[in-house]
């Protein structure tokens, strides 16, 4: 979703919860400038779908990485 930052600015709040489902880009006179995302969504692999090896199992993987911080 791409979002004005003047609109993030005026309506933070329901931007913050729409960002748990997804991504918001914001904008700054037309051009990407950040993205808004929910804590559920920035674990490294959700970004490397179709990297990581089919036999890894995604939440092994989170719970080990999680594990060692």
């Amino acid at each position: 979703m791409l979002v004005k930052s003047t609109e993030i600015q005026e309506n933070f709040g329901k931007y913050l919860e729409l960002a748990n489902g997804q991504e918001i880009v914001i904008t700054k006179g037309g051009r990407p400038v950040a993205k808004l995302l929910g804590i559920k969504n920035t674990f490294l692999s959700d970004s490397l779908v179709g990297l990581v090896p089919p036999d890894i199992d995604e939440n092994e993987a989170k719970a080990e990485r999680l594990a060692r911080q």
